[in-house]
């Protein structure tokens, strides 16, 4: 029995020809089918040049064991939790390896209702099962089409989100980073026009390309996004628009090319759903709160903090029948979209918001920015991450007024707070730190949490 490392703590990823190939595929469809019963199972796939031939295999391994297989072919993540819902499917799988390296693919797979799976349970049987190739006999009746429809329910539902009626005239930027997402959008774009919204569209790194000759589609790295900037602004634009590689993540800059930080947008989302639906929960994660935990509160909603990852936002949403949940890092999830993310539906929402107010994106959080001003989030690469952040806590907590370790350390004080979690995955620290009004003392709380992990370095 060999060892997967392609397993990591809630779906597939890995090197391909060293952690994952086409056979390892087949396998992963074959126990993906046998721990969950499943008797139909929706796929979809990434532009990644490698992302055919694993979808290809993991299809066989899937018919395999009697599968009924709804294909969407390219398609992004999110259409894929959608269509498996909308088809009553058993689980759903996406091959795709998102904004990793190039050398990297991967599998996001979710069970009956767009559920995750349990890393303890469902994934890690799969893991197991996969690993000793211990697999029943094959079943006949196995069968491979495509998703008929899928598409187009999915383009109704995301539309469902926004009153068409209230959209003014507006001209978007969208970029696609030659990843998954220009088709969509352009099924998307073509519903809007036959339905009245009187958006224009500009169109930039728009066609799929597994090559990705612009760099991977990342927009949360500081150096991926002046492309949409300098675009947004030499268009004229009133806001850009760009996604990653299956598009599950939206980044959005306001007509000066400004980045609008994924805490403000959060902010945004939370406004308009608690006017639409007032005193509703509303989900967030726990590195950057302050700005939500304040627009929350005056809107009249109810807070729900959630460990970071979208497991557990998922989760919370599904525990609270909270309307929405918001992560900084641009995930945004819906309660009414299977209790999952999309990268559409946040740019369509805040569109509406903007033709409501008829005020541009940079005021909208103008004033939140002043209000609750944040470092952004920082990386350092520390020997010993569990030492690095006990030093921290040494220094900092006795002056703090409370302590949360519900991911990683968070410490707060009068007018300001800090949080310092450790990545799963590479010895690297992320701090992310805030103030109530004041960056005078963002900067000297930065400056001093930072120079105190530069020495655990």
């Amino acid at each position: 029995m060999s060892e997967l490392t392609c397993f990591k703590a809630y779906d597939v990823r890995g090197r391909l020809g060293v952690d994952l190939d086409e056979g390892i595929a087949r396998r992963i469809g074959r126990a993906f089918a046998e721990v969950l019963d499943a008797r139909r199972v929706v796929v979809g796939r990434d532009c990644r040049a490698s992302s055919e031939r694993l979808c290809t295999a993991l299809v066989e391994g899937l018919m395999d064991a009697g599968v009924e297989v709804l294909d969407l072919g390219l398609a992004g993540t999110e259409e894929m939790y959608f269509a498996t819902s909308r088809f009553d499917a058993d689980g759903g799988i996406a091959v795709t390896a998102s904004h990793n390296p190039m050398d990297y693919n991967g599998m996001k797979l979710v069970g009956r209702g767009s559920a995750p799976l349990d890393p303890k349970g469902a994934l890690a049987a799969i893991r197991a099962l996969a690993e000793s190739e211990a697999f029943a006999e094959p079943k006949a009746g196995g069968s491979h089409a495509p998703a008929e429809g899928a598409r187009a329910a999915y383009v109704d539902r995301v539309l469902s989100f926004v009153d068409i009626a209230a959209l003014r005239p507006l001209k978007i930027l969208v970029n696609a980073g030659n990843g998954a997402a220009g088709p969509t959008f352009d099924a998307i774009a073509e519903a809007l026009v036959q339905r009245g919204a009187p958006l224009s569209f500009l169109r930039l790194h728009h066609e799929p390309d597994g090559s990705f000759p612009n760099g991977i589609p990342n927009p949360l790295l500081p150096e991926n996004r002046p492309v949409t900037a300098d675009a947004v602004r030499a268009a004229g634009a009133d806001m850009g628009v760009a996604w990653d590689g299956d598009f599950d993540r939206c980044f959005l800059f306001d007509a000066q090319g400004g980045f609008v930080a994924g805490e403000y947008v959060v902010g945004l989302l939370a406004e308009i759903f608690l006017e639409k639906t007032p005193g509703a929960a509303i989900v967030h994660d726990p590195r950057v709160v302050l700005n939500t935990r304040a627009v929350i509160a005056a809107a009249g909603g109810r807070a729900v903090q959630a460990r970071t990852g979208h497991a557990f936002l998922k989760q919370a949403l599904r525990e609270t029948g909270a309307v929405y949940g918001g992560e900084m890092s641009a995930h945004h999830y819906f309660r009414d979209f299977v209790h999952c993310d999309s990268g559409m539906i946040p740019w369509l929402m805040v569109a509406e918001l903007m033709s409501r107010r008829g005020v541009p994106l940079a005021d909208l959080v103008r004033a939140r920015r002043a209000a609750y001003p944040s470092s952004g989030e920082i990386n350092f690469h520390v020997a010993d991450p569990g030492a690095a952040i006990a030093g921290v806590v040494a220094a900092f907590e006795p002056e703090a007024i409370s302590r949360d370790d519900m991911d990683g350390v968070s410490l707060e004080f009068p007018g300001w707070r800090f949080n310092l979690r450790a990545s799963n995955t590479e010895p690297v620290l992320r701090l992310n730190v805030e103030t109530a009004g004041d960056a005078a003392l963002l900067a000297v709380k930065t400056e001093a949490l930072t120079r105190l992990l530069q020495d655990q370095a």
